[in-house]
């Protein structure tokens, strides 16, 4: 058998002669504690988590050993609630005069005849003609069953597509045809769709289908079946390998308790000849290699981040038309009779602001290079202002790579250096640091997850009197004493993303108006992976556990049940923008009963 590590050099498409293969990647290892450390400075940004740091501090990134972890809960399903009215989920008029329009024509003109979508078709073919010509990081890749050899009968190899819903982009699709096209093997992708998923809805589903469906359409073309497995990938995906003489099977990464338990469950169920890898294609610097244990923060990571950028933060080649056919064919995709047959509540409806797939993300990313971007830095904690990415719910469903968002907004820099800067510390850094967070930390959503100085003062704050309480129902629905909080909440139940200042702010009243830090963690969480695009997610969780728990934040004046949590209020919101612009865009009279 050939080993990985000595295969280095470059092949072409159509002199493929290795005849064998062997995976070379990280070894599993355990996770260690967080450091302790201090912060300094406050910065807020598009993941609604407002981070207590400035600073930069030395760290040099590690080759660290990961460890699976397991765990995961299911909520139940809640009332209707009012319907929107028709309106966007912008923020500003969208009056634009003629000579902004002709100039935001002749800057989609700058970027190519075609826009974005073409100029990043002809970066990749620029990079390489496919992936058997391009130097693979193998950093990004590590092993989670104990066989490493591809079996000599090998029938195929299979993408297990999870995170990562998109076909080009996609360091652990493109893993999987390097090692198809060097075996001359045929590649197939299978994704596993459970009929339901923690406090996912119809929103959630609706948007991830009709991604996949772009994705079914887009591996026909390159002549790689895709199969829409039904059910838990314990249950089908084992048995595809074996009826199929499938050889090796490759994965994305989440660091989420369920989808590394689904992992672990599929490896011990593979046949024992069958390597099962996985990829980190959704972080830049992989999450394992970033750092090996719970950092405190951002300025403890940021240092091993951008020390390993130039590594990492590459151009991508294209994923090609699959020259080896298949013996057997994907079963067609009914997708309608998918839809209907979800056991997810039907009554969050889906949102129309938000187009689902790889081409809608990648034209939201224009429109924000082109019009917001310039804005990001200086009005990015204003919700009343255009300047927010708004990308969140495809890099959420891996439908857009945060590491293509990352090479087309730095060729921005020279003009608009600062918010360049920013939109990087937030969708690389902050990004990363909630993986870290979530891959480490397996209490990730409870209060326990919390360190110590945040638990501590949160238990002895936790019989302060409330000014008011209130009960999840009524959160819910938006009615509370606060016309900004009750703003906030129905942007997310209709819009299905509230502005990332808000977040904040909404979280923590959630844990001044309610009975304890643990029933406010739970309110918190339900609600944003109920309504948010985004929900179930790292950013989410952290989002959350900063605001109530403290975490990657430190210690501030002592006061009435946040102890020395970090307190926010709605007269600070009032000296940051126009509150009272906001409460009147998100007036309860705006929607219809």
């Amino acid at each position: 058998m050939f080993m990985l590590h000595n295969v280095t050099a470059s092949f072409t498409i159509c002199r493929l002669n290795v005849k064998y293969w062997r995976w070379s990647v990280h070894q599993k290892g355990t996770a260690a504690m967080p450091q302790k450390g201090k912060s300094t400075k406050s910065n807020k940004g598009d993941s609604g988590v407002e981070q207590s740091d400035g600073s930069q501090k030395n760290g040099i990134a590690s080759n660290p050993k990961v460890k699976v972890s397991t765990s995961g809960k299911s909520p139940q399903k809640r009332k209707p609630l009012p319907k929107i009215l028709s309106e966007t989920s912008s923020g500003e008029s969208s009056d634009v005069d003629v000579k902004k329009r002709q100039k935001m024509e002749q800057k989609k003109e700058d970027m190519g005849s075609g826009g974005l979508l073409d100029a990043v078709k002809k970066s990749r073919m620029e990079t390489a003609c496919s992936i058997s010509e391009y130097k693979f990081n193998k950093k990004r890749v590590r092993l989670i069953s104990t066989e490493t050899d591809l079996k000599d009968d090998a029938q195929g190899i299979v993408y297990w597509m999870s995170r990562d819903q998109r076909v080009q982009d996609n360091w652990a699709f493109l893993y999987a045809q390097r090692l198809s096209l060097k075996q001359k093997l045929p590649l197939h992708v299978t994704f596993c769709l459970v009929p339901k998923f923690l406090d996912a809805t119809i929103r959630h589903y609706g948007f991830m289908l009709k991604g996949l469906q772009e994705v079914a359409e887009e591996c026909q073309k390159l002549n790689i079946p895709f199969h829409l497995l039904i059910g838990y990938a314990k249950d089908v995906l084992p048995n595809f390998v074996k009826e199929h003489g499938i050889g090796g099977v490759v994965t994305d990464f989440s660091p989420l308790l369920i989808p590394l338990q689904w992992v672990e469950e599929v490896s011990k169920r593979l046949p024992n000849d069958v390597p099962l890898v996985q990829v980190d294609a959704h972080n830049i610097v992989p999450c394992w290699v970033a750092s090996n244990k719970q950092e405190y923060g951002a300025r403890t990571i940021r240092r091993k981040i951008h020390d390993q950028l130039p590594q990492f933060l590459t151009e991508f080649p294209p994923l090609i038309i699959h020259p080896y056919e298949s013996k057997f064919e994907a079963e067609p995709v009914d997708w309608d009779k998918c839809f209907s047959s979800l056991e997810v509540d039907r009554s969050v409806r889906e949102v129309e602001w938000a187009k689902p797939g790889t081409n809608a993300g990648l034209n939201v990313l224009q429109t924000f290079i082109l019009e917001r971007l310039r804005h990001f830095n200086s009005s990015r904690n204003n919700p009343n202002h255009m300047a927010l990415s708004n990308l969140s719910p495809w890099f959420h469903f891996g439908q857009l790579s945060v590491q293509r968002a990352i090479l087309e907004v730095q060729k921005y820099r020279s003009k608009f250096k600062d918010s360049v800067d920013s939109f990087v510390e937030e969708a690389v850094v902050r990004r990363e640091l909630a993986d870290n967070f979530c891959f480490y930390n397996k209490k990730y959503d409870k209060v326990e997850g919390a360190y110590d100085w945040a638990k501590n003062t949160l238990k002895d704050h936790a019989k302060d009197k409330r000014t008011h309480q209130y009960s999840l129902e009524k959160l819910e629905v938006g009615k509370t004493h606060d016309p900004l909080w009750n703003a906030a909440q129905l942007q997310m139940v209709h819009e299905g993303k509230m502005h990332g200042f808000l977040r904040m702010y909404w979280a923590k009243k959630i844990l001044e108006w309610t009975s304890s830090p643990e029933e406010a963690l739970k309110f918190s969480i339900y609600l944003n992976d109920r309504y948010e695009l985004d929900g179930r997610d790292p950013n989410g969780y952290v989002g959350c556990m900063w605001s109530i728990c403290g975490i990657h934040d430190q210690g501030w004046a002592e006061r009435a049940v946040f102890g020395k949590i970090r307190y926010m209020n709605y007269e600070g919101c009032k000296r940051k923008f126009d509150v009272a612009q906001f409460e009147r865009r998100y007036h309860p009279k705006k929607f219809s009963q």
